[in-house]
């Protein structure tokens, strides 16, 4: 797969190349055959661009990362030429580097940024000591280096002294990504690699770092090469996007023509299955299908068997670059045909979209779970005689009220440490409060429980079920999925015997998609798919038909192409099985697509409370509560909205959890904060009109509070962007 073979370059001549892939393939010897996870690619970096690539897991995308700074870890093979072109001097050869030659390259002239920031720090070193051995290591001039590190950090909103002398863990996840990315850059280099920077952290953090980087790249003179599976975050910010499928790529041009008018059927499909808050529901679906092995790459085409356009050419020849536009590449046969026809292909008639509920007003019947001023903390207060010094209680829930009907969806977002897992895990009697009532059909379900961590009532258990995030953790990696599947059954339908266990797992597993079903029952957790394990937790948790089920970040884990799959299957089994979820999430994008097209609410948790809490239509369309409208600026999207891009906070990282603000939490960081918000704790007030449900916890929503007379809290030096 040749670029320069078939695309013209009269648009190229005059672009300065810093990195040159040509030929180049990275490679595994496996006990069933030759892994080939980047086949024989050519690519092109031009100096002072920022470009974007795009992939799902497994497309070779941290494979062509490490390849551009022969960093493939052992026992991987990196075959065919990679070059660097210095402002000044010899172009080098990044292959034929020798380690120590290598080991100067990697941070003094490419220097790449990792996904995991945790893992890259040493946890009993000091921030300091990181950038001393960096420095030190390059013979770099220790004192001139630290000030650059300063520099560095307070250009990334980080205070230096307090960064420079604290351990890892003292940080929270945004810093540690900040403070790597000042590491990476304290030497100077010309380009900066980025694997996945941003997966771990929050949306208004991701949000955050990628105005940052603007910044960055201008005041140091960057080249950025910024890999992800997530198109809406790169979307806004890479000059050009290059999308990655079977370790090839399939399309390569400027990020506004790729997202205005891509030319690969794989594009387009990704762009339909990516979960965005603008476009219409019917127009996001799944790709059908899976990746291909790495080790059995298809012949012709890789993307032919799950392109609704393949024909015998796709299947038989590999297509080479075909000129789609200005410096536009696509690998695609019938790329023209693909433009006209492929949405056609996708589509699906109308009939069989359901209409979508609106929630004008909640049910009139009892709720199924009411939560009634709950509290819950950690830690404990050091009184009386083991009086230690400062309390260590942390408030993780405070004062939340909740009510969910049956065949509900409410779906809650918010920032890592806002309290949403643990009130998830306290609705569905995982987690005993410390204060206020969880009721179940109107009976308390720690009533009588004697102060064990036991429900009252064992039915209790079977009606409140939970999907955890990470489904590779929850399934037992020694048991097989007959064993993990028949638990429930055994314990909740001891009436069932062996066969009729057997037949209504196959059954569920043929439902979910999981087929033929013979072929999965006796397989480990480790010989599925990431979506096929959640799956499998999904059958679980719906074999013994329960009432509610707490799905904690049950997508977030998964391929963006894989999340509206996801979601439809459990909006269809919620259909079927007449079951209500409590769904968590970090991403408003999958919030609005689980709660919108099953008639649901969305909840906004902030420090421990509940802030709002209305139809996905006024929570996205018309956030009453400042913080809601963070959320919702903080969200990427294909097609960004004719917008300021000012950050709407005054702050990017949250309060300390052990020192909560007082009066309104969020007056800390809320540019629209008044005296009175320091003070007074707003309660939550009712915002409905005919466009649906809606209540928020802030002053603003009333006209005649005294907040409007209220003095503007002053500005303080801001450090966000």
């Amino acid at each position: 797969m040749t670029v320069s073979q078939s695309a013209p370059q009269t648009d190229r001549q005059d672009k300065d190349v810093i990195v040159e892939l040509e030929d180049t393939s990275v490679s595994f010897g496996m006990n069933r055959g030759r892994s080939k996870v980047l086949n024989e690619v050519d690519f092109e970096v031009y100096r002072d661009e920022i470009v974007g690539v795009i992939g799902e897991s497994g497309s070779g995308k941290s494979m062509f990362a490490s390849a551009m700074l022969d960093a493939v870890p052992e026992p991987g093979l990196t075959t065919g030429n990679v070059t660097y072109y210095p402002e000044e001097g010899e172009p080098i050869s990044v292959t034929d580097l020798s380690k120590e030659a290598l080991r100067q390259f990697r941070w003094e002239e490419v220097s790449m940024v990792f996904q995991g920031a945790m893992s890259s720090f040493n946890p009993v070193l000091q921030i300091r000591t990181h950038f001393v051995e960096t420095l030190s290591a390059h013979d770099y001039d220790v004192d001139r280096g630290i000030e650059r590190a300063k520099d560095l950090l307070e250009d990334l909103y980080l205070e230096p002294e307090r960064m420079l002398e604290s351990y890892p863990h003292e940080l929270s996840g945004g810093m540690k990504q900040r403070v790597l990315i000042a590491l990476s850059l304290v030497l100077d280099p010309d380009l900066l690699v980025m694997d996945e920077p941003t997966a771990a952290l929050d949306l208004l953090m991701q949000r955050s770092i990628i105005s940052l980087l603007h910044e960055i790249k201008e005041k140091h003179n960057l080249t950025i090469v910024f890999i992800t599976h997530d198109l809406p975050l790169v979307a806004d910010l890479a000059d050009r996007l290059a999308v990655l499928y079977a370790f090839e790529f399939a399309e390569v041009g400027p990020a506004d023509d790729i997202l205005e008018d891509p030319a690969h059927p794989y594009t387009r499909a990704l762009l339909n299955a990516t979960p965005n808050l603008s476009a219409p529901l019917e127009e996001m679906r799944p790709i059908e299908g899976e990746s291909p092995d790495p080790v059995n790459i298809p012949t012709g085409c890789s993307y032919h068997p799950r392109c609704p356009l393949a024909d015998d050419e796709c299947r038989s020849h590999d297509p080479d670059a075909y000129d789609a536009g200005s410096e536009h590449d696509v690998f695609c046969h019938h790329w023209e045909d693909s433009i006209e026809n492929i949405d056609k292909a996708f589509a699906k008639s109308d009939e069989d979209q359901p209409s979508v509920p609106t929630v004008s007003e909640l049910p009139n019947t009892e709720p199924m779970v009411s939560l009634t001023d709950v509290e819950v903390e950690f830690g404990s207060k050091n009184d009386g005689f083991f009086d230690f010094g400062d309390s260590e209680v942390v408030t993780a829930v405070d004062g939340v009220s909740l009510d969910i009907y049956e065949n509900d969806v409410v779906v809650l977002i918010g920032e890592s440490g806002c309290g949403k897992t643990t009130l998830g895990k306290t609705s569905v009697g995982l987690q005993r409060p410390t204060g206020g009532a969880i009721e179940y059909n109107g009976q308390d379900i720690w009533e009588g429980s004697s102060g064990s961590s036991t429900l009252a009532d064992k039915e209790i258990r079977r009606a409140l079920q939970i999907v955890h995030q990470d489904p590779g953790s929850s399934l037992n990696s020694h048991h097989r999925v007959r064993t993990i599947l028949e638990s429930p059954l055994k314990r909740w339908h001891p009436e069932l015997d062996g066969n009729d266990r057997r037949e209504r797992i196959l059954g569920m597993l043929e439902y979910v998609g999981i087929s033929p079903p013979e072929d999965y029952i006796d397989r480990y957790p480790h010989q599925l798919s990431g979506g096929e394990q959640q799956r499998i937790a999904l059958i679980r948790a719906m074999l013994i038909n329960p009432d509610l089920i707490l799905a904690d970040e049950a997508v977030s884990a998964l391929d963006v192409s894989l999340r509206v799959s996801m979601m439809d299957l459990m909006i269809e089994l919620q259909d079927a099985f007449n079951t209500s979820f409590l769904a968590i999430s970090h991403d408003l994008s999958n919030a609005r697509y689980m709660a919108e097209k099953t008639g649901g609410r969305i909840g906004v948790m902030y420090l421990g409370e509940l802030v709002e809490i209305g139809t996905p239509e006024q929570i996205i369309h018309n956030p009453q509560h400042p913080y809601t409208q963070a959320l919702r600026w903080a969200t990427p999207e294909l097609e960004p909205e004719d917008e300021s891009d000012e950050n709407p906070m005054r702050t990017i990282d949250v309060p300390d959890q052990t020192n909560i603000p007082s009066g309104c939490r969020y007056h800390t960081r809320c540019p629209k904060a008044r005296e009175v918000c320091t003070e007074q704790k707003p309660d939550m007030i009712d915002c409905s009109d005919e466009n649906g449900v809606q209540n928020a916890a802030c002053f603003r929503a009333l006209d005649n509070h005294e907040y409007w007379h209220s003095e503007p809290i002053p500005d303080d030096p801001v450090d966000a962007d």
